[in-house]
């Protein structure tokens, strides 16, 4: 099915909390990849099925040694945990070092993951800098993600990776660039309008997808730290509206549904 790619660059806001907000209330079912570099941290901030604490290795590390030997899409599967509250996730590395020894998996999982049967996957890259190895899995991507806030020093920074990403996945053939600003819900129009502005006007091959809410009680209710109701929050609400139209523009062509995974609402606070 489809390879949503979610990244950011220098000083922009956590892909994490956006990717975690993302699957947990995709409208199809998702497998949710941490494909970050630097290590990810989904086995420390939130519980596995049942209220335990999810296996480290068991995952990215674990895939690997499996993929020395090839790579069968559906093998990915075997790899993967569930969350308290439904969400299948590929649990990451631990450490930047990890990183070091895989640079060679990220072309095979890439295309895993964008044939992978019963779920489309949504992948946290992280923040991602020049000549970075997972150049490979994006090239793979049905669309690139890439999360900004309206500021000139991060529009400035976004600018030019678009450019670079765009050059280095192969210019036309590149798959397709969205954006999404991170801001005050009360601040959406006014920050949306004025990162389409700075895009449009750089003439780069990229669009502007919508606003993502800045809400940090709904990303402490994610982490199971904070009490209240997480799917009537900021973050899910403008979540959910995103979700929506991602997975719209990446839509199956085989029309071959699992039924949906129940979550809804999330991964349910501890």
């Amino acid at each position: 099915m489809g390879l949503v790619v979610l990244a950011a660059d220098k000083g922009a806001p956590g892909v994490t909390t956006a990717a975690i907000a993302l699957g947990a209330v995709w409208p199809r079912p998702v497998l949710l990849a941490e494909c970050d570099q630097a290590g990810g941290d989904l086995v420390y901030r939130l519980p596995a099925d049942g209220g335990g604490m999810l296996n480290p290795a068991r995952g990215m590390l674990s895939l690997a040694a499996t993929a020395r030997r090839g790579l069968r899409a559906e093998q990915v599967w075997e790899h993967t945990q569930r969350l308290e509250g439904g969400l299948d996730v590929l649990v990451g590395l631990t450490r930047a070092e990890q990183a070091q020894g895989l640079t060679w998996l990220w072309s095979p999982l890439g295309r895993a993951f964008a044939n992978l049967p019963g779920a489309d996957v949504v992948a946290d890259c992280g923040r991602l800098g020049p000549g970075s190895a997972l150049t490979d899995l994006l090239r793979e991507a049905s669309m690139i993600v890439l999360f900004t806030r309206a500021t000139l020093e991060q529009v400035a920074h976004l600018r030019e990776r678009i450019g670079s990403l765009s050059n280095d996945l192969g210019g036309h053939s590149a798959p397709p660039i969205g954006i999404v600003v991170v801001a005050d819900p009360s601040e959406y129009r006014t920050a949306i309008a004025e990162v389409s502005r700075i895009i449009s006007n750089a003439k780069l091959p990229a669009a502007v997808l919508g606003g993502f809410a800045m809400d940090p009680k709904g990303a402490e209710m994610l982490r199971g730290q904070w009490g209240g109701r997480l799917d009537r929050s900021l973050l899910i609400r403008s979540a959910r509206q995103l979700a929506g139209g991602l997975a719209t523009r990446v839509a199956p062509t085989s029309g071959d549904d699992r039924e949906t995974q129940g979550v809804a609402s999330g991964p349910q606070p501890r």
